[in-house]
């Protein structure tokens, strides 16, 4: 018998189990053992996955509410995992959990659909942070309205679409996520702190470009075509979205 999401999650309430089912994809032993019992003191449900392949069925056959993926793992890494996952479930929270560090690792992890991006060895309450700060993220927007526009941009929050004027964009996650954040402070100028802060969480490493980059990615695909720029700079500050 095929039971609704709302269902199966009445039924995980019903008997009592934590509501928040978290899948770690990770073939360190140690580094998962740890990751788990640290969520299950918390009040998270988790399972393991050893390797990619393992981790794409467990999804699959899972009702998962949070991904954490290494990128180096068996038979299908983590990029690969990720985008697999990004073409079927576009709105699931994805966090990179790796020992890659630099910023051509982040973007990569950013490009295949990560919400976040956390670099080993890194210390359990800083993840926990981040997995509750996605997971409110997430409860605000399907607490919200459906749609965000300013002027002729139209972002829809339920199916992501993105279209400005007659033409639809298709953006990244990280770049879907820049852009919401934009509009929902639209005419406030936004430091790198507030978007690093709440676009990529908390004690992001502003010592890389990475945010100036995902700026200039979503320039153009939101305004290269238009005479009417809508994302600008604050030199010394930030950005604003205004027109």
């Amino acid at each position: 018998m095929y039971l609704s999401l709302q269902q199966r999650k009445y039924l995980k309430q019903s008997m009592n189990q934590p509501n928040t089912r978290i899948l770690i994809v990770e073939d360190e032993p140690k580094v998962a053992s740890f990751v788990m019992r640290g969520l299950e003191e918390n009040g998270f449900s988790c399972e393991i996955a050893i390797d990619g392949l393992m981790g794409k069925r467990m999804f699959n056959a899972g009702d998962y509410d949070l991904l954490i993926l290494d990128i180096n793992i068996p038979f299908k890494n983590g990029i690969e995992l990720c985008k697999e996952i990004r073409i079927c479930n576009e709105k699931i929270p994805v966090i990179m959990l790796t020992a890659l560090g630099t910023t051509e690792d982040k973007l990569s992890g950013f490009d295949s659909g990560a919400d976040d991006y956390l670099v080993k060895p890194f210390e359990f309450r800083e993840l926990l942070a981040r997995i509750r700060s996605l997971l409110k993220r997430i409860s605000i927007a399907e607490a919200g309205e459906n749609i965000l526009t300013f002027l002729d941009l139209d972002v829809n929050l339920k199916t992501y679409d993105v279209k400005r004027g007659e033409k639809k964009n298709d953006l990244t996650q990280k770049e879907f996520t820049l852009l919401v954040y934009l509009l929902q402070n639209k005419g406030r100028v936004l430091s790198r702190m507030d978007i690093a802060e709440n676009v990529w969480g908390i004690n992001f490493d502003t010592g890389t470009n990475i945010i100036d980059v995902y700026v200039n990615f979503l320039r153009k695909k939101i305004d290269k075509d238009f005479s009417q720029k809508l994302i600008h700079t604050q030199t010394g500050v930030g950005y604003i979205l205004k027109a």
